[in-house]
């Protein structure tokens, strides 16, 4: 399994890089839309969507997108940015105060239609993110994205070395709080680092990269719940060692769109 994981990841890593930095805006949103159809592809796999269903659901996800990539083309990527922001209050209000009910009540989620809109919320956010922050800069990205890589790797190893109280034992019983504290600590060392050597003001970075972390957890246990409410291990198989795509993104669903939020009203703030 370990070594499936690692050659996955070998693949992965590089096209990643190559993506990111190496195509232009409208590119990287026609890789983000194709990855983001698979995420809400096996999202409806994930609740047995009928397939007629599943196909209504992908073709409607499909037209919503194609419309903001034409609008963005038409408009600039101005547009896309400030009109994202509605979108992303929403996915922060999703995140901030239903999932925290959600996950203290370990709620089973049984409408179809419900499941389809939390769905969209999940997904739609990221991907928008996805192009904001490749249109405002490659590297801001890759940077937010690394603080909940960073805060996922370190949270594991301290749980594995030292966890003893566990996070959510009926949703996920392989997270503890003190994993949860070491991915903090770590992401407290990585966002010192950043605002000693990008001049980044330090209590904005922080709140912002704490909160990422503490999001990020909260995407992890909310797909957990969902699996463990579709009696499934991972959403998928794509990705040989690592599951399905929305495996790979559920700390990002969560952390990614709110970061972009924050980010924003920080500069309205500092441009007063």
């Amino acid at each position: 399994m370990l070594k499936t994981r690692l050659i996955t990841s070998a693949i992965l890593i590089p096209s990643f890089f190559a993506a990111l930095f190496f195509t232009t805006d409208f590119v990287w949103a026609l890789l983000m839309l194709l990855i983001s159809l698979v995420a809400l592809y096996e999202w409806s796999q994930m609740f047995k969507f009928k397939q007629s269903a599943a196909l209504i659901y992908l073709v409607i996800s499909l037209g919503f997108c194609v419309l903001v990539l034409c609008i963005t083309r038409q408009f600039g990527s101005h547009w896309l940015v400030y009109r994202s922001l509605d979108v992303f209050i929403v996915a922060c209000v999703f995140w901030v105060l239903a999932v925290p009910v959600l996950l203290y009540k370990n709620k089973a989620i049984r409408q179809p239609i419900l499941q389809a809109i939390i769905g969209w919320i999940l997904i739609l956010p990221l991907w928008l993110a996805l192009i904001c922050l490749k249109i405002a800069d490659p590297w801001l990205l890759l940077g937010l994205a690394a603080t909940v890589w960073i805060a996922d790797s370190a949270a594991y190893f301290v749980g594995k070395l030292l966890g003893k109280h566990k996070l959510a034992p009926s949703i996920s019983p392989g997270k503890t709080w003190e994993g949860v504290m070491g991915g903090l600590l770590v992401v407290t060392l990585y966002g010192l680092i950043l605002v000693s050597y990008f001049k980044l003001p330090m209590l904005a970075t922080l709140i912002i990269l704490w909160s990422m972390t503490i999001l990020s957890v909260m995407g992890d246990l909310f797909e957990s719940m969902m699996k463990r409410q579709a009696n499934i291990k991972d959403s998928g198989k794509l990705l040989p060692g690592h599951g399905g795509i929305l495996d790979r993104v559920d700390g990002l669903t969560s952390s990614l769109p709110t970061a972009v939020l924050m980010i924003f009203i920080y500069s309205l703030f500092k441009s007063t």
